[in-house]
């Protein structure tokens, strides 16, 4: 199983912290955020990872460079300034070959909720991770889910429909990666396809009945968007060091 990281951006929410590295290379707990990523995976059925640059791109390649436990390549995006990420996914496609997991670059996770994406039946051909909460804000990538299927998921979407958030992974079978290929072929070519999310293209498919849903409420997982972002997420992994020290939780990632 091949996955696909999603790097090419800069994160200016982030500044003055991105001024020179993009986000995913950003310290968090003393290792970067694209180090946690790949530590974790390297504790998951992936073969290998292909890391899709853009923001000062050999920083990223340095880092992939240095990757044990899972075999890392880099794609570079030459195109990330100005496009968003359904043209990062775009120029990854020729990698989308066959069953892949797609991930997003700021996203931080243990290897439990890989681990459980992979091991969810699939009963259709994409499967979008989700989580669930009390209270959704204007930043989040909400979406409307029922009996195991995806119906809708966007960030504009009626608050009395909703009930979770992707978490920025999503694993796809053959069949799946044909679909969602397409689909972002099709978006492109769209006057608006330059400012995009892909998961524009996820929501089309949703629509045609294409994609389940996988609950990973109760791991932990976060989004690293800006500044208040970067503190919880220091907070996370201070935690998930303090469970491995004390042997409280089997996390099947090392910390």
């Amino acid at each position: 199983m091949k996955a696909i990281i999603l790097s090419a951006g800069q994160g200016r929410r982030l500044l003055p912290l991105t001024a020179e590295v993009p986000k995913c290379a950003v310290p968090v707990a003393g290792r970067t955020m694209l180090e946690w990523q790949l530590r974790e995976i390297a504790h998951c059925p992936i073969s290998e990872v292909v890391v899709v640059t853009g923001f000062a791109a050999p920083a990223v390649e340095s880092i992939a460079a240095k990757a044990r436990g899972v075999r890392v390549r880099t794609l570079h995006n030459p195109f990330y300034a100005l496009s968003d990420n359904l043209g990062t996914c775009w120029i990854a496609r020729g990698e989308m070959d066959g069953p892949f997991v797609l991930i997003n670059g700021d996203t931080l996770f243990e290897a439990a909720v890989l681990n459980r994406l992979l091991a969810a039946p699939a009963p259709a051909p994409i499967t979008l991770a989700v989580d669930a909460k009390s209270f959704y804000d204007a930043d989040d990538m909400k979406i409307v889910a029922r009996d195991g299927r995806l119906l809708k998921v966007g960030k504009q979407l009626d608050l009395d429909e909703v009930n979770g958030e992707s978490i920025g992974m999503m694993s796809f079978t053959d069949a799946g990666a044909l679909l969602f290929r397409k689909s972002v072929e099709r978006l492109m070519v769209q006057p608006d396809g330059l400012k995009r999310w892909y998961l524009s293209a996820i929501d089309a498919l949703a629509r045609e009945r294409q994609v389940g849903v996988c609950s990973i409420h109760g791991l932990d997982w976060c989004e690293i968007d800006d500044h208040a972002d970067l503190a919880a997420a220091e907070t996370l992994i201070h935690g998930w060091r303090l469970a491995g020290e004390r042997g409280i939780v089997a996390r099947g990632g090392a910390a």
